[in-house]
């Protein structure tokens, strides 16, 4: 069973659809029994960064990620809930991120109009290391974003993937059991439906 975290955040239907189609057993929940029961976790998120929080802290959400994540089952963050594992977020000055891993999120430049923001399409991403949740996957591969804030990680050795858009953004991270991607696999075509593919395979900490 994979768990879907249900704290009103977007894109989450998309997600259990996504996971339904490739045969998986997937529910929306925010009950602390059926979390901790669950083989595999993901934050799903569209939203603002400072509510998002807030909801999560509303719905006592926190500490069942955190002892989720200390079992070693593998977690997913997609978009937002990439964003949401930092410390700290340009979005909303002053709120404090879950700081399951270090570094900032910033806003994408617009350089004074020329580009467009949020950054809405399809980007090529690059890979920075070997992890399972790429796996199968060929070389530099289309995936599907919608953002207008980025990733800067502080521990380099957590980035999987970066892409271009006016600035380099970490747009995959993999740490233990924890991964998260700042793309939607779930609108991500064939590319997406392999990544979570192959989320659902893992089976614990990914060494």
């Amino acid at each position: 069973m994979i768990s879907i975290l249900d704290y009103d955040a977007g894109n989450v239907k998309s997600v259990e659809k996504a996971l339904q189609y490739l045969g998986a057993e997937a529910i929306i929940t925010r009950d602390p029994k059926i979390i901790q029961e669950s083989s595999h976790l993901i934050l799903p998120g569209v939203g603002a960064f400072g509510d998002c929080m807030e909801k999560l802290h509303f719905y006592g959400l926190i500490p069942e990620m955190e002892k989720f994540i200390q079992s070693g089952k593998p977690f997913l963050g997609i978009c937002l809930g990439l964003q949401l594992l930092f410390e700290e977020s340009e979005e909303t000055p002053g709120v404090a991120g879950l700081g399951f891993l270090k570094g900032k999120i910033h806003r994408i430049p617009d350089d004074n109009g020329q580009r467009k923001v949020p950054h809405i399409g399809w980007n090529n991403i690059e890979f920075q290391k070997e992890i399972p949740l790429f796996k199968g996957l060929e070389q530099d591969p289309y995936v599907y974003f919608v953002h207008s804030y980025y990733l800067k990680a502080e521990n380099r050795e957590d980035v999987a993937a970066t892409t271009s858009y006016g600035v380099n953004i970490d747009c995959a991270v993999s740490h233990g059991n924890i991964n998260a991607t700042q793309f939607h696999p779930e609108k991500s075509s064939k590319v997406g439906l392999q990544i979570l593919d192959n989320f659902i395979n893992m089976t614990g900490e990914e060494k």
